[in-house]
């Protein structure tokens, strides 16, 4: 039997896998690409420290802990060659697609080797699988051929450039190779400032669901979910979403007095949407003419000097060339 590697999304995908009795070492690629910086021209040891800082500046764990991951990743994905075969098992996700595109950008760069590298790519969730539906994933197993990395590594560039356009044109590109692919691009393009009212897709969600009147994060967490066609953000990363909307000033949204937002919930946390929160999702006011945009996508840094926004019609991004103080995004 042939020597495994298996690279998958995370550490519950690993835990039914091996339920699943499915053969092989397991290599769980933890990493929220589509939050934080991922700057182009860095290797991937570079890269790993810039993201373990980013992880480490949310609170996301131990800063020891988190950056000895990222070496362990890095050192076991490097040792590919002890494998005879590496298998890559992801979803069809916006969390998931970055991640094939950051393996195999990386394995397009290595060296010919005897190594065979196979892709399992479903529309299902690895960590919502019994462990026999896991198993019954070995049918979809495909072969990596050159069409697979010449596409990971021109999208992966385009991931990490300094502005939006190559990614966004990748919606003319042939990306059949990764079909899930096209469906990411749009949903990354979805988190730039919307023209009119400032948000990205996630945030008016999440205010559009407390307006309605829920209160509980959790359960503000969980009605969003349900607004995504292919759920990819995890509870973490949407608490950065409501701190935003929280800590901006005027906020968006509030919570009682002398309370804070933690992770995990405590009983008495509510949100409530202010009269600010209101007319920015009426777009009455553009959220970004008050608020102090800093914020990654990928390479894009989004700051009041480089502004993106999303025409919601056509989906277009657009850039003013200029950007004097008094600008209204709404001219």
């Amino acid at each position: 039997m042939d020597t495994i590697l298996n690279i998958t999304n995370g550490d519950s995908a690993v835990k039914i896998m091996k339920e699943a009795n499915i053969p092989g070492d397991f290599l769980p690629w933890r990493d929220v690409l589509h939050d934080g910086p991922v700057p182009e021209g860095l290797s991937l040891d570079e890269l790993s420290e810039v993201r373990a800082q980013f992880i480490i500046e949310q609170g996301w764990g131990n800063p020891e802990a988190i950056r000895n991951s990222f070496l362990e990743r890095d050192k076991q994905l490097k040792s590919f060659e002890n494998y005879e075969k590496v298998i890559l098992w992801f979803e069809h996700d916006l969390y998931d697609q970055l991640q094939i595109l950051q393996i195999l950008d990386w394995f397009s760069q290595v060296p010919s080797t005897k190594t065979r590298i196979a892709i399992i790519c479903t529309e299902r969730y690895l960590g919502m699988s019994s462990p026999e539906e896991m198993q019954a994933l070995c049918q979809y197993e495909q072969a990596v051929n050159e069409a697979h990395l010449q596409l990971a590594r021109q999208s992966w560039a385009a991931f990490r450039s300094t502005t939006p356009k190559k990614w966004q044109d990748l919606l003319t590109v042939d990306t059949s190779a990764l079909p899930f692919l096209k469906g990411a691009i749009i949903r990354l393009l979805e988190e730039y400032p919307d023209c009119v009212n400032g948000l990205s897709r996630t945030a008016e969600q999440a205010l559009r669901v407390i307006l309605q009147g829920e209160k509980r994060p959790g359960k503000v967490f969980n009605r969003y979910q349900e607004t995504e066609e292919r759920r990819f953000l995890g509870d973490s990363s949407f608490w950065i979403i409501l701190n935003e909307l929280l800590g901006a000033e005027p906020p968006l949204v509030k919570v009682p007095q002398g309370k804070q937002l933690t992770l995990p919930i405590s009983p008495d946390q509510e949100l409530t949407i202010t009269p600010t929160g209101r007319d920015v999702l009426q777009g009455a006011i553009n959220w970004l003419e008050i608020a102090e945009l800093d914020r990654w996508l990928g390479g894009v840094h989004l700051k009041s000097n480089n502004i993106w926004c999303r025409d919601s019609i056509s989906g277009r991004l657009k850039k003013p060339e200029t950007m004097p103080d008094n600008f209204k995004l709404r001219q």
